[in-house]
């Protein structure tokens, strides 16, 4: 069992103390990122785009997240890991929601899930709290409804959207979710929903009000090129340091120089 957990969460916004969070997807991250002392790992549908190269999230399946979790809580020993519901995981009804949710903790190992929606999730969360499978739930810009926001765009920047926003919040948290995803809203909008809650808010674009903070760990570590989100801050570059030690070994090979007496057998 993870040191960290939903305790933890509500623990943290009762002492004004920030929750660190990050993506990962893998064995070798999952290790980096744990080892680096975030409290909470989130295996992401993200993985479609900046693992298997996608246009966006839709395509993962429930069998490909249980697959990526799993190589992640096998890497993990202190943070808590929570799978994400991917695209038609839960939107065909609350039964397929439980059932999927649980392959989460049975098959992989996660403490808990996220689900994307407000109002219209609200009965699968409770379905799943009811079941003891803790939800985070994820509001704002919520990428499985790319199409119908008709793109990757900030949410709640009307009163109206703000509004609406604020009631999905107190809904999902009534429903039994134990914190909430805050996605690409105003940093005001983020503020105020945040001192609303007794539920922990994490941030992705949502300024530096929420209870805690989430990336996505190729933008942290500038494995992801394809677009960089304004609310993205990179920290390192892997991909000109991989680059640089690959073309390094590709010259040493023709070279001659690569392998030497100090890689070969006696």
């Amino acid at each position: 069992m993870p040191n960290f957990t939903i305790h933890d969460f509500l623990r943290k916004k009762k002492e004004g103390k920030k929750i660190i969070m990050l993506t990962a997807y893998d064995y070798p991250f999952a290790r980096i990122v744990d080892e680096a002392g975030v409290d909470a790992i989130l295996v992401g549908d993200s993985l479609g785009m900046v693992v298997q190269g996608l246009e966006n999230t839709l395509p993962v399946t429930m069998d490909e997240m249980i697959y990526h979790t799993k190589m992640v809580t096998r890497a993990v020993k202190d943070a808590m890991v929570l799978g994400d519901m991917p695209f038609m995981s839960y939107q065909t009804g609350i039964s397929e929601a439980v059932k999927n949710a649980g392959r989460f903790l049975k098959e992989a190992g996660a403490s808990a899930v996220k689900i994307e929606g407000g109002a219209e999730i609200a009965e699968h969360i409770r379905a799943l709290t009811k079941s003891d499978i803790p939800v985070m739930a994820h509001i704002g810009l919520t990428p499985q409804s790319v199409h119908r926001m008709g793109g990757y765009k900030v949410q709640g920047k009307t009163e109206v959207a703000a509004k609406k926003l604020i009631e999905e919040a107190h809904i999902v948290e009534d429903a039994g979710a134990f914190s909430l995803l805050l996605e690409a809203i105003p940093i005001s909008l983020a503020k105020k929903i945040t001192e609303e809650l007794s539920i922990p808010t994490i941030g992705i674009g949502a300024g530096p009000h929420c209870d805690g903070q989430i990336l996505v760990l190729h933008d942290v570590i500038g494995l992801f090129e394809r677009f960089v989100p304004k609310f993205v801050k990179q920290y390192a570059n892997l991909k000109e340091e991989s680059l640089k030690a690959i073309k390094i070994y590709r010259e040493e090979i023709e070279k001659g120089i690569f392998p030497s007496r100090d890689q070969s057998f006696k």
